[in-house]
């Protein structure tokens, strides 16, 4: 989660200078390829092994590929565009660990404590001082954005239930590299219809003024980091303790993201806005208590 803290951020400097989709091949190109190799060279270790996909599986990493990066960036995406406030957007985004416990009770039979249902509350309550405390527009905008946001939310709680119910035989490494090589194959004719090749031709990318060198780190940032090592550690600990618990920590992205623009780019943080951090770490303890088994 702390990687992924800083995508949002290197997700805006890339996005200065490159058109999204052509961010998006770059990121996911060099991941599966990296990904690849990885698993090419490590055949021995369980973490970082490629094992070859059983047919029967496809429909499994088929649905996973296709909710997220696909379906996910891309309703996000409609998300900010239909709502006025990127705030009330990135708040409704953040309400995955709202919804984890109903999928995981429904889909993966998974017990739901009430530690798991307070600590999330208190945890999201963080999230929403966090991100509504000394924002300036509260306009909804199109009213569809609020649907979008949700269908991108369940999107990626719907990848985090295949990510439980794929077989153990897969490590994460595979499962990682699967689903991100469909969602690519979505991604690249999107690509070539609505950018293309051409877009290198385009003249803003010859200039010298340091931009472009920031964006293709920001891009690196987010292949191997983003897109490789925080999906492999999300998938490792998501099968260790469950949908629940695991996208419960998804509250602690934006504090994380609050704390580096306050470190690095001043960025003011108000009282409100520690407090609302503190609340999500204390959420993240609650949710994380195990409830204590009577003997009979």
């Amino acid at each position: 989660m702390i990687i992924w803290s800083v995508s949002g951020i290197a997700i805006k400097h890339a996005l200065a200078v490159l058109p999204p989709f052509t961010m998006i091949v770059m990121r996911f190109v060099p991941a599966v390829l990296l990904m690849l190799i990885i698993g090419i060279v490590r055949r021995k270790h369980s973490l970082f092994c490629l094992q070859r996909m059983d047919l029967k599986d496809l429909p499994l990493f088929l649905i996973a590929g296709t909710c997220q990066p696909f379906l996910y960036y891309l309703l996000e995406t409609f998300t900010y565009d239909a709502l006025n406030s990127p705030t009330i957007a990135e708040t409704l985004l953040s309400t995955s660990p709202l919804l984890s416990p109903l999928f995981a009770a429904i889909i993966l039979r998974e017990r739901v404590t009430k530690y798991n249902i307070i600590g999330i509350l208190i945890s999201t309550g963080g999230v929403f001082a966090l991100t509504l405390i000394g924002a300036t527009d509260y306009s909804i905008g199109n009213s569809w954005g609020i649907l979008l946001a949700f269908a991108a939310v369940s999107a990626a709680v719907v990848d985090s239930i295949m990510m439980r119910k794929a077989p153990l035989k897969y490590s994460a490494l595979s499962f990682v590299f699967y689903t991100q090589l469909i969602s690519l194959m979505y991604f690249i004719p999107i690509w070539l219809w609505r950018e293309g090749p051409s877009v290198f031709d385009n003249a803003q990318w010859t200039m010298d003024n340091g931009q472009f060198t920031t964006a293709l780190w920001c891009v690196a940032y987010l292949s191997v980091f983003a897109s490789v090592v925080a999906f492999i550690l999300f998938c490792y600990a998501l099968r260790k303790i469950g949908v629940t618990q695991a996208n419960a920590f998804n509250n602690i992205r934006p504090a994380f993201t609050a704390l580096w623009m306050f470190l690095f780019f001043g960025e003011h943080l108000p009282a409100g806005k520690w407090i609302g951090m503190i609340l999500i770490i204390f959420g993240l303890f609650v949710c994380q208590k195990q409830e204590k088994v009577s003997d009979c």
